[in-house]
């Protein structure tokens, strides 16, 4: 018997001998349902272990590429392991943007003296994170956030406000509840209806409902909203010296589904097809300012146990990267 065929006999013995990947993984998988709060049929639960055993080779593959230096950012299984990336992008249905923005410019507001870092999260302008769940109610959650900056700036009062009366009351100006929505016609609802309830009166319910929008317990109201000229100057302009910024981002992958922490960079995102709201809440950088590693500071709306405690970092001045500065707009108050 030469060595090689000694070798390949060998071989052939351990794989034979040695476990599957699926018993392996069945105390992880036990404990990811436990702790995600899963219950699947006999029949389903086959189907769901599959795909999220196919979601965790996947992570362990970029976890891996990363070590070696090829992205930047980590990914983490998280609740929606059990999701192929078909059924994720069902749910991230394209936000449709305005062909005519009306309102006034920020262009003319651009400043050379911006500062280096801003975080309005650390200067008490942003609300905790919050968890759409079942009903695709980012739209709201992003110009609800983006009020509650411009109010607490105003008064010195952070009062979340209520996603469920933008989920109820909105339809007249277009959006369809838990369906699809976009955050230009949010704004309108509340230019036009005089105010907003906050979530103590008005509470969030993962579902849609008839309107019961109540004018005395209304909280926060505004004068009207502008849209950020669609460039990252002016975009980071916009949020160092206005506050918190409603904008929306490709979010079609799964690298947004399992991202975990780093500067998120997608080779794959669109600059112009944007399909999740999200609140802009600052900026930095890593390295030195000239040749480091710039991002943007993003809060999801899809709990603390996404991304670093429901937040991500995008990356900066990489040509409008998943489209950050195609849908940015802001309150006046």
């Amino acid at each position: 018997m030469t060595p090689a065929v000694f070798l390949a006999i060998l071989w052939l013995v351990m794989a034979s001998s040695s476990p599957s990947p699926g018993p392996i993984l069945d105390a992880e998988w036990q404990k990811w349902k436990i702790k995600h709060g899963k219950t699947y049929s006999l029949e389903e639960e086959e189907q769901k272990r599959a795909v999220w055993e196919e979601n965790m080779k996947k992570i362990k593959l970029h976890n891996g590429e990363n070590g070696l230096g090829k992205h930047g950012f980590t990914t983490e299984m998280n609740a929606f392991g059990d999701m192929t990336l078909e059924e994720f992008r069902k749910v991230m249905i394209e936000i449709p943007v305005p062909t005519v923005k009306k309102g006034k410019s920020v262009q003319k507001r651009l400043s050379v003296n911006l500062p280096k870092f801003i975080n309005w999260k650390k200067r008490g302008y942003v609300t905790p994170v919050r968890t759409q769940g079942r009903c695709n109610s980012c739209w709201d959650i992003s110009v609800t956030g983006a009020i509650e900056g411009q109010i607490f700036q105003k008064t010195g009062q952070l009062i979340p406000l209520s996603v469920q009366n933008l989920v109820d009351c909105s339809r007249p100006q277009g959006n369809r509840g838990c369906y699809v929505g976009n955050t230009y016609r949010a704004l309108k609802y509340v230019v036009e209806n005089g105010g907003l309830e906050s979530e103590a009166t008005y509470p969030y319910e993962e579902k849609e409902g008839s309107c019961r929008y109540n004018p005395e317990n209304s909280t926060a109201s505004i004068t009207g909203f502008d849209f950020v000229p669609e460039n990252e100057d002016a975009l980071m302009n916009a949020v160092a010296t206005i506050g918190p910024i409603s904008v929306a981002i490709d979010a079609r992958h799964e690298s947004f589904l399992f991202y975990k922490r780093g500067i998120y960079h997608e080779p794959n995102c669109s600059s112009s097809v944007v399909t999740h709201a999200m609140l802009l809440v600052g900026y930095g950088f890593v390295g030195n300012e000239s040749e480091g590693r710039k991002y943007w500071i993003v809060k999801n709306s899809m709990g603390t146990k996404w991304g670093s405690k429901g937040y991500m970092k995008i990356a900066r001045d990489q040509g409008n990267h998943c489209g950050i500065a195609t849908y940015a707009l802001y309150p006046r108050v």
